[in-house]
């Protein structure tokens, strides 16, 4: 259901996303930090919306579908941003392009993975590269209105290199899992997901790496 909290807190995080994009937009040190926290709490949600779903049961179809399209659009439009406007410069971009590039071609693996029923578990070191990925850039939106006497963008950088690695490792887990069945002989047999046991508004797992 549209309405249950787990796809609420989903659905928030994608309304978070132009007012985050509308404080960056206007430099200064208090939309900076504004931007930040809202960034941080948009990334709460995305922790606790699966949680949520599995313990009370509430996983949903439109729930898959949201998910990982909320956290791909909050990276993306963020991430565009913070190159427009100069936080993310010079080599620290090459991580962004790594990223960005990597949530396009997991997107069309999944989509053509998800058409014949095969489902690519999400790893913990994929759930770290979230976790690391969210919290460089929240360093890069605060930037240079961060303390002086901490290295806020240069940890932030180090952050996105860290994600960008992590990345392409766990990017080639969907590619192999892709090339598995994609040079396949026509006409073999399909490995399908074991279907899972029956239970009270079931529904398959909310995935977000």
């Amino acid at each position: 259901m549209l309405t249950s909290l787990p796809n609420l807190l989903t659905l928030s995080r994608i309304a978070l996303i132009p007012v985050i994009l509308a404080l960056l937009w206007f430099p200064a040190t208090w939309t900076a930090w504004t931007a930040a926290g809202l960034f941080a709490l948009a990334g709460i949600t995305d922790y606790f919306d699966g949680y949520l779903a599995r313990a009370w049961h509430e996983e949903s179809i439109i729930g898959r579908f949201l998910d990982p399209i909320a956290d791909k659009l909050l990276v993306a439009a963020v991430l565009f941003l913070l190159v427009a406007d100069h936080k993310i410069v010079g080599h620290a971009v090459l991580p962004a392009v790594i990223i960005l590039l990597r949530e396009v071609a997991v997107s069309g693996l999944r989509e053509f993975l998800a058409g014949l029923r095969v489902g690519v578990p999400v790893s913990r070191l994929a759930k770290w590269k979230t976790a690391i990925q969210l919290m460089a850039i929240g360093w890069l939106i605060v930037g240079d209105h961060g303390p002086d006497w901490l290295y806020v963008r240069p940890i932030g950088e180090i952050g996105l290199w860290a994600a960008a690695v992590l990345t392409l490792i766990t990017g080639w887990d969907y590619l192999r899992a892709g090339l598995r069945h994609m040079l396949a002989p026509a006409g073999a047999p399909t490995q399908v997901e074991p279907a899972a046991p029956k239970a009270p508004a079931a529904a398959p797992v909310r995935t977000g790496a």
